[in-house]
């Protein structure tokens, strides 16, 4: 029998999990609901994507700033309709991605705003991947590059379908209206780029800097494990520190202590990791109070002591035993 993952829900290569340590339920941060897949809508046939119509933005018009749209004119296209506002000049988006986003969406109709990420400070974070995003959303930003304004409209079809999403007051006819400002785009071969920091505690594991999306070689100390919490900068990004109540995209490994041996990792596995640090303070409460209060766009090494980890119940037939102090680097690449 194939053994329950510790942190990472078992998926297939390419795509991004969504469970945290040790539970079998998605532990996603609960993202805004209008673009998120509705479970009633299955797959459906590709669009044709058009160039509009599409209703003018009357303000706001500047990357990162909240969007005034006006009231869609007349008839909305059948056809998935995309306008590139703004051309960024980051990376590609490619399908099965996660993207980091500001987004603004309205009924086409009525001009009515169902919802925004702008008022509430912070950017959505989601997979581009069936099922995780409604299919306008999929497929209107495949291809787009990073620090792109993308505005698009959504027939019902590649929307929430003929039920609609009535918790958010869209209709089964509605077409919707999305701004959507890229901030970046992450996949399973990203590492952070931030400044090394040096690592002159001989007390401590040493860990690789490289950025190429490859595994971190971790050098634990053939020395006595420290008591405490350790949490410390490898690489130093410069974004926003972590707090507590959000939740964390990343790559991560995790090692035992005194043998040196991993018993899981992201990097190199064709996958990241998602879990909010709430949640993670049932399983591995060591982890999550050494990421908070770290920079997004940071590698953070973290020694966590057994009262801090899994005690003297670890989970079964791994390299992870009763009092076992636990070695994780994490890769901090966006919060949420």
């Amino acid at each position: 029998m194939r053994r329950r993952s510790l942190i990472l829900a078992a998926v297939p290569a390419g795509l991004v999990t969504l469970a945290a340590c040790g539970d079998k339920k998605s532990a996603s941060s609960k993202a805004s609901v209008p673009p998120s897949a509705s479970p009633s809508v299955s797959s459906v046939p590709p669009p044709k994507i058009v160039d509009g119509p599409l209703p003018a933005i009357t303000a706001g018009a500047k990357f990162g700033e909240k969007p005034t749209v006006s009231k869609g004119q007349g008839a909305p296209s059948k056809n998935l309709a995309v306008r590139t506002a703004i051309a960024g000049g980051g990376r590609a988006i490619a399908e099965n991605d996660f993207i980091q986003a500001n987004y603004l969406g309205q009924i086409w109709d009525t001009g009515k705003v169902f919802d925004n990420s702008y008022d509430k400070k912070r950017p959505l974070v989601l997979q581009l991947a069936e099922g995780s995003v409604i299919d306008g959303w999929r497929y209107a930003l495949t291809g787009k590059k990073a620090g792109s304004r993308i505005e698009i409209a959504v027939p019902p079809t590649w929307g929430y379908g003929k039920e609609g999403e009535p918790q958010a007051g869209i209709k089964g006819t509605d077409t919707l209206v999305f701004v959507i400002d890229v901030i970046d785009t992450f996949n399973s071969k990203s590492s952070v780029q931030g400044k090394p920091v040096p690592q002159t505690d001989a007390a401590l594991p040493k860990v690789a800097t490289n950025t190429d999306g490859g595994v971190p070689k971790v050098t634990v100390p053939k020395a006595a494990a420290p008591k405490k919490l350790v949490s410390t900068y490898v690489l130093e990004g410069d974004g926003p520190e972590l707090k507590a109540d959000q939740a964390v995209l990343c790559q991560f490994q995790g090692l035992v202590w005194d043998s040196g041996k991993p018993f899981q990792r992201t990097y190199g596995s064709g996958r990241l990791a998602q879990f909010p640090l709430q949640q993670m303070q049932q399983t591995v409460k060591g982890l999550a109070q050494g990421l908070t209060g770290k920079k997004v766009g940071s590698r953070v090494l973290i020694v966590v002591p057994p009262e801090l980890g899994y005690g003297d119940t670890p989970p079964s037939g791994g390299v992870i035993k009763k009092g076992s102090t636990l070695v994780f680097t994490v890769d901090i690449l966006a919060a949420m």
